[in-house]
């Protein structure tokens, strides 16, 4: 990698080693991509600036994105998680008259935590809810207990109304989460493919997504600076395309995943521009590491301007929708033999 670590991959040979089916396939794929607004990419006017879900919802159908991924505490006391069932209901509605797909996400597997945001989606019209474990332990006891509470999803949604992704987010590595999504096998638990999480478990991007593959349902796309950290690595999130992470080549292996039809039925446009997420993983840690307590994801304010600081993220995050459409329209054309 651009890091220190060989090439970037060549996506454009991958394409041209596709067959004319494959190429004509992926170029249909990459146009119609299903592109979600993420509220990550708003954290800091979520937070500080009043946006509200609902505005999420306006930025998504404004853009012309297919849905919108939204955690349950963004908003603050507008969040999803602090309204009651005829809020959400109405949010619901809201939502489905703007022609957008609702995801929900929430930053535990923990049995309460899990129930409720499981609650939250189905009353919003949810179709798909994302969860990651975060727990302090060694690494088996984490894929134990994470195991056990996905289990449980059954007992939360009997009906079977919602899909499920595990997220890699920073601490597992990708067959630890393969493991645990096998030893779960619930046939609406699939995995969500960060662009750059896996970074932090000291893995590189595409043998990541090579062993997540047959898993992936969903993905985060972002951009990162991969930088050195007590013999592992860190990543600073950054603009699209402005980073070390091969965007293209995942683009291009994400969207040939699935036979018949795409695998992969939404990519979060995920901007995050100064979130910083120290190593978790090193190269030379025990059979069995303890991973440690840690918050949620968090991107410092800064003790700048305020108002520029929130009009600066909302500007890169319509950016990034340019930039990523710019990307898969360049990967379609090449897919037809047409330099764009």
């Amino acid at each position: 990698m651009r890091w220190g670590h060989g090439s970037p991959p060549d996506w454009r040979a991958r394409i041209a080693a596709l067959s004319s089916e494959k190429r004509g396939a992926l170029a249909a794929r990459a146009r119609a991509a299903p592109l979600f607004a993420h509220a990550y990419a708003f954290h800091l006017n979520m937070r500080f600036g009043g946006m509200a879900p609902l505005d999420l919802a306006e930025f998504a159908s404004a853009q012309g994105l297919s849905g919108l991924k939204l955690h349950v505490d963004d908003g603050e006391g507008s969040s999803l998680g602090r309204m009651g069932d005829g809020a959400l209901a109405v949010f619901a509605d809201q939502v489905r008259a703007r022609g957008l797909e609702l995801h929900v996400e929430t930053s535990t597997t923990e049995a309460s935590g899990l129930s409720d945001a499981v609650r939250i989606a189905l009353a919003a019209g949810a179709t798909s809810l994302r969860c990651y474990p975060r727990y302090e332990g060694r690494v088996s006891q984490i894929i134990a207990w994470t195991i056990a509470d996905l289990r449980r999803l059954a007992e939360f949604d009997p009906q079977g109304r919602l899909r499920y992704t595990l997220e890699q987010h920073e601490d597992l590595k990708s067959e630890e989460l393969v493991r645990i999504i096998e030893a779960v096998d619930n046939p609406r638990l699939g995995l969500l493919f960060d662009f750059g999480n896996m970074i932090n478990a000291y893995e590189l991007p595409m043998p990541a997504l090579a062993l997540q593959a047959p898993h992936i349902t969903e993905a985060h796309v972002k951009d990162c600076l991969v930088q050195p950290d007590r013999g592992g690595w860190a990543h600073l999130a950054c603009l699209s395309n402005e980073g070390h992470l091969p965007l293209e080549a995942m683009f291009v292996e994400l969207l040939l995943l699935g036979e018949d039809r795409p695998q992969v039925v939404s990519f979060g446009l995920e901007e995050e521009e100064g979130y910083f997420a120290p190593a978790l993983r090193f190269p030379a840690e025990a059979a069995d590491p303890f991973i440690p307590a840690r918050s949620a994801s968090f991107t410092d304010l800064g003790d700048g301007d305020l108002a520029a600081r929130l009009w600066r993220e909302a500007a890169v995050a319509r950016q990034q929708v340019k930039t990523i459409r710019a990307m898969l329209e360049e990967i379609a054309a090449e897919a037809e033999g047409v330099k764009a």
